[in-house]
This record gives structure tokens, C-alpha cells and sequence, in this order.
């Protein structure tokens, strides 16, 4: 009875994984405001690069709460992006950073 439940799993192999192309609305360059440019630079980038230079200022000064790592501190810069806000979690900050785009 074993050997068939494992012919079975043997005869059910995966298709090989296709390769994912990238979303073009994230790859389209986006304009940050002049409160988001203090961190990330003015030019026009890719909503992903945005958010990885976003990271890079994060963890270059150090805003990660320490407790919690899902939370952001916010120094002067990030507070005008976060609208005020000391603290933000991680799922927000891409809600706040948007408001922040041209």
C-alpha cells in the first residue's frame, strides 16, 4: 500500500517554474516630492528602487525599532514623509510613502 501512495507522488512531478516577468506599473519611473526626495534624491526612479533606497536610509541610521522590527522610528526627514508620525509600521510606510509621489 506504501509503494503506491509513492508511485503516485513520483508520477505527479511539478512543470518546471516559468520565469515571473516584472509588473510593469512597479518599473514605471515615479517622481518623489520634495519631502521624499531628502531621503531618496529627486530623479525619477522605479517604485522598487524607491522602496529599497527607502530601506538603505532605514538601516544606515538605524530607525528599525528595536523591539519590534516591523515598526520604523522616524527621524526629521521621515517624519514629514509619515505625515507627522513618530512611529510607523512597515506595512504603512508603503501607504504614506505613496502619498509622497508625483
Amino acid at each position: 500500500m506504501a509503494a503506491k501512495k509513492k508511485a503516485k507522488k513520483a508520477a505527479k512531478k511539478k512543470a518546471p517554474a516559468k520565469k515571473r516577468k516584472p509588473n510593469a506599473a512597479f518599473m514605471k519611473p515615479v517622481t518623489p516630492n520634495e519631502k521624499l526626495a531628502m531621503v531618496v534624491g529627486a530623479s525619477p526612479l522605479p517604485r522598487t528602487e524607491l522602496t529599497k533606497k527607502l530601506w538603505v536610509y532605514i538601516k544606515k541610521h538605524g530607525l528599525q525599532d528595536k523591539k519590534n522590527r516591523r515598526m520604523i522610528n522616524a527621524d526629521a526627514a521621515l517624519k514629514a514623509v509619515f505625515g507627522g508620525k513618530a512611529q510607523v509600521s512597515m506595512f504603512d510606510m508603503t501607504k504614506l510613502v505613496s502619498k509622497n509621489l508625483k
